[in-house]
């Protein structure tokens, strides 16, 4: 068995098209489109505003689309139906970690809310020790610094077997030690056959495709920006 087998997605392509969003009555980009395979990484890339944030958050169907599809193997959303929720994890700029929970509490609820089962104890630890939070599991993460509560929010992607993981600015936080056991999750995720979307400003030391926002945006009369 190779590593693209291990997700079970060697054959699927994630390809979307025509997608189109507007916000406060205003277009945020239209459409726009790409397609990835097993162990694709695709960084999207605009100035603050453009659209990155909003891009992700269609894609996991909390923000519905105006036009066009996404299409992941045999499986197609249109229009205001496109979400890739059963099949990716998605991690915006807010964290969903309970503070009076320790983190091993925050892992449970969130493990049990997403697969609807128990999570094991070798996982979590497997986890943990892969961001460096083995000696934290059972603080409340109320006592966690900005980066340990940031790696918090990172490791869940590592509790799910799910192979589309999407990420917004995932380095916000983190110092240089800490990048690095991110960059190392990600490559290991890219060798199973997974696929990375990120909005960055960062450089990462992943290998990938880019995606301007700016190319898929309409020339409007409006001076502003989009989260």
């Amino acid at each position: 068995m190779n590593n693209a087998q291990q997700y079970g997605v060697a054959d699927k392509r994630l390809v979307a098209e025509g997608l189109s969003c507007r916000r406060g009555g205003r277009t945020v980009f239209e459409g726009l489109g790409f397609e990835l395979g097993a162990g694709d990484y695709l960084q999207l890339k605009g100035k603050n505003g453009s659209g990155k944030s909003t891009l992700l958050r269609l894609l996991a169907g909390l923000l519905p689309s105006r036009t066009g599809s996404v299409s992941f193997g045999a499986e197609k959303f249109e229009g205001a139906d496109v979400a890739l929720s059963s099949e990716a994890i998605y991690l915006g700029h807010q964290h969903a970690l309970k503070p009076v929970l320790t983190l091993q509490e925050n892992c449970e609820n969130f493990f049990q809310l997403m697969a609807g089962s128990t999570l094991g104890a070798s996982r979590l630890e497997t986890a943990a020790e892969a961001f460096g939070l083995t000696n934290l599991i059972d603080m409340p993460v109320r006592l966690f610094s900005s980066g340990q509560t940031h790696r918090c929010a990172l490791l869940r992607f590592l509790l799910l077997d799910r192979p589309i993981w999407m990420m917004d600015e995932p380095t916000v936080g983190l110092d240089s030690e800490n990048r690095l056991r991110l960059e190392a999750v990600m490559k290991s995720h890219l060798s199973r056959g997974g696929i990375l979307i990120a909005a960055t400003h960062d450089p990462i030391d992943v290998a990938g495709k880019v995606l301007e926002l700016a190319d898929f945006q309409a020339k409007l009369d409006f001076e502003g920006d989009w989260l």
